[in-house]
C-alpha cells in the first residue's frame, strides 16, 4: 500500500482513538516498550520490551566481554580474565534510560510515532565498569617481563690492551599506550580480544665510537713486566720500560687519571722515615738531589710518572711508589698525555 493512504489511515485512527478516549490506554500499554531507533552502544534494542532488551544486552553486550584479554608482548603472552578485571555492567540502568528516552515528547507524539513506525534517534552509553588496578597490573607484568636495559659501551683495561665492550640497544613497552589499548579492547564487544604491546627501542647513551672519541689517550702500567703502554684511540702505539715501587712502597694498583703535569718539577719530600733528613722539605726542580727528572705526570697522592737518572733501576722494583722512566722517554711521553688521561695500573 502506498505511504500516503497509510498516513491518512493512521490519522483517522488517531482521531478515532482520541475521540474514544483510547489514546491514553494505548500509550500506557506501550510504557514497557522501547522506541524504535534506540541503541545501547552498538546494540539495537528498539521495539523490545524491557525484559527482552535486558536479555539482548546480556547476550550481545556483556557476554562477549567475558572472554579474556590476551596481551602479546614480543614472544611472551599475558592474560587478563573478566573475573580479574571485574567486568560488570548495569543493564537495569541502561534499559531504564532507554525507556525514559522512549517516553520523551507528548502523548500524541508518542502515539503518532508508534503508529507510523517512527524512530527515536538515541544512543545510550553502555555503563560498563572494570578494575583499573587489574589493567595496570597486566601492563606492569608485560613491561617488566619484556623490557631490557640498553647497555652502554665500556672500556676494558688490561696490562697490555685497552678494548671496548660494544653497546647494545634495549627495549621497553609504551605503558600508557598499552593501557589505553587494553581498556578499549576490554569494553569492545568485537571479535578480537588480543592486544599487541607497542615495543620501543631504548638506545644506549654511549656507543663504541663515542667512547673512542672520549678516550683519545690511555696509559697502562704492567708492574710485573715493568712497562708502560701508550694507547691512542684505544690502539697501542708505544711501550716504554719503567721501574715501579719496591716492596713495602708498592706502586698502587687501580684506575686513575693524570691529575697534574710539570716540567722540571720540584720535589715535595714526604714526611716518611725513608726520606731521612730531607723529610718535609721542598727540593727545587733541576737540583742534583731532586730525583724527579725532566717531567712529572701526577697520578695519586704523591705518586706519579717521572724521569730518572738512575738508569740502572729501570726494569726493577726500585722507587718509593712512583713510576720511573728514562729521561728521554718521559720527555717524549709528556706532550702526548693531557690532564685527565686515564692510567690503569696493574
Amino acid at each position: 500500500m502506498p505511504r500516503t493512504p497509510l498516513i491518512i489511515l493512521a490519522v483517522v485512527v488517531v482521531v478515532l482513538l482520541v475521540g474514544a478516549g483510547s489514546v491514553v490506554a494505548y500509550d500506557s500499554s506501550r510504557s514497557d516498550t522501547i522506541a524504535r531507533g534506540i541503541h545501547v552502544g552498538s546494540v539495537d534494542i528498539g521495539g523490545l520490551s524491557s525484559h527482552a532488551a535486558r536479555a539482548r544486552l546480556q547476550r550481545r553486550l556483556l557476554t562477549p566481554l567475558q572472554a579474556p584479554i590476551v596481551v602479546e608482548a614480543g614472544a611472551k603472552t599475558f592474560r587478563l580474565s573478566a573475573r580479574e578485571a571485574r567486568i560488570h555492567a548495569n543493564i537495569e540502568a541502561m534499559v531504564a534510560t532507554a525507556l525514559e528516552r522512549s517516553r520523551e515528547g507528548g502523548i500524541l507524539a508518542r502515539t503518532w510515532r508508534s503508529l507510523t513506525g517512527g524512530e527515536v534517534d538515541a544512543r545510550v552509553t553502555p555503563e560498563i565498569q572494570y578494575s583499573r588496578a587489574a589493567v595496570q597490573r597486566i601492563v606492569d607484568r608485560a613491561r617488566v617481563a619484556v623490557s631490557r636495559k640498553a647497555r652502554d659501551a665500556q672500556v676494558n683495561y688490561a696490562p697490555d690492551s685497552v678494548s671496548i665492550s660494544p653497546s647494545s640497544p634495549g627495549r621497553t613497552i609504551d605503558a600508557r599506550r598499552l593501557r589505553t589499548n587494553i581498556e578499549a579492547t576490554l569494553l569492545s564487544n568485537g571479535r578480537s580480544r588480543t592486544v599487541f604491546a607497542p615495543l620501543e627501542t631504548v638506545h644506549p647513551k654511549v656507543t663504541a665510537d663515542e667512547l673512542a672519541d672520549k678516550y683519545p689517550v690511555v696509559l697502562t702500567i704492567d708492574r710485573g713486566r715493568f712497562r708502560l703502554s701508550l694507547f691512542k684511540r684505544l690502539k697501542r702505539v708505544k711501550v716504554y720500560p719503567i721501574a715501579v715501587g719496591r716492596v713495602g712502597l708498592e706502586t698502587p694498583a687501580g684506575l686513575y687519571t693524570i691529575s697534574t703535569k710539570a716540567v722540571n718539577p720540584a720535589w715535595h719530600v714526604p714526611n716518611s722515615d725513608w726520606a731521612g733528613a730531607l723529610a718535609g722539605k721542598v727540593i727545587p726542580g733541576g737540583a742534583p738531589d731532586n730525583p724527579l727528572k725532566a717531567r712529572w705526570l701526577g697520578v695519586y697522592d704523591g705518586v706519579g710518572v717521572h724521569g730518572t737518572d738512575a738508569r740502572g733501576s729501570i726494569g726493577t722494583n726500585a722507587s718509593h711508589g712512583c713510576i720511573r722512566m728514562l729521561i728521554e722517554d718521559v720527555i717524549k711521553l709528556y706532550d702526548q698525555v693531557p690532564i685527565g688521561t686515564p692510567i690503569f695500573i696493574h
